[in-house]
């Protein structure tokens, strides 16, 4: 049996309790247990699920009262963009942006970590998606080794703050790591070398991070248990097969929206006592 497409994000399976220690080599990347319909058959649901995406978003854009935040994070060729791309397909331009966090420029440097982050932060009637984040300043530097531990362990405590702030402040926050294995890694990697086409997608630099797998995934496995909270969950989505990724991804934005329990506004005229020429 198929679980219901509103199924609470506070129950779903791929949901990152608070406090639990994650294992991530213990993920299968290729599990499709939640929709075992095939590719064929999820694509067909996806489509009904995207345009329920839509329809949700047009209302909490209508109501202008709350905020959505969608925090995507991967590995390289983890499929962040084809997500955003794919999952918000259906929905208007009108109260959705994208922000992508990628090497600071000086001025923002000249700041706190999070300055840059905070000006993008929903405002009353948006959703705004985050192609990486602010956990960045944690994942990168650390295994890089960019800043020293001293410095950016203290910012899983600033972030869950950080977080609990917006919350507090009417924003609803969903955070997907979208977790795939070393060797689709390796595939999507030659898949971008292979074709002419894609030859603008492949970044040299990313064989250096591939080469530093183990030591992303340690940090990504503290990232995930200590900053999946009760306010700010983390879902670790098994991403190698992307029709389920998108399906995934699509019920938990749904159920995000849902719990927001949105309304359309009420309108200061009466529609019966309007007469166009």
């Amino acid at each position: 049996m198929l679980p219901k497409r509103d199924l609470p994000p506070q129950k779903h399976p791929y949901r990152v309790q608070p406090k639990a220690k994650i294992d991530l080599s213990q993920i299968k990347t290729n599990d499709d247990s939640l929709y075992p319909v095939g590719k064929k058959h999820g694509k067909e649901l996806f489509k009904e699920m995207a345009n329920e995406i839509g329809e949700l978003q047009e209302l909490l854009y209508a109501e202008g009262k709350h905020k959505l935040l969608v925090v995507m994070q991967a590995m390289d060729t983890g499929g962040k963009d084809g997500t955003i791309k794919d999952v918000f397909r259906e929905v208007t331009p009108q109260g959705l942006r994208v922000a992508s966090f990628k090497r600071p420029s000086e001025n923002e440097l000249a700041h706190d970590y999070l300055w840059r982050v905070h000006h993008q932060v929903p405002a009353k009637g948006e959703c705004v998606i985050f192609n990486r984040s602010h956990y960045e300043d944690i994942l990168a530097v650390r295994v890089r080794e960019i800043l020293p531990e001293s410095v950016w362990s203290k910012r899983y405590d600033h972030i869950v703050n950080f977080e609990k702030m917006l919350v507090d402040e009417g924003t609803t926050i969903v955070k997907i790591f979208l977790c795939i294995s070393h060797d689709e890694q390796k595939a999507r990697l030659q898949a971008r070398l292979d074709d002419r086409k894609k030859h603008w997608k492949f970044n040299p630099g990313d064989l250096d991070d591939r080469a530093l797998w183990p030591k992303f995934m340690e940090a990504y496995q503290d990232v995930l248990s200590k900053t999946s909270t009760e306010h700010a969950p983390w879902f670790v989505i098994p991403a190698d097969r992307k029709w389920y990724r998108n399906l995934v991804v699509a019920q938990i934005v749904i159920g995000a929206l849902r719990s927001i329990k949105m309304s359309l506004p009420p309108v200061e005229f009466d529609p019966d006592e309007i007469v166009i020429e």
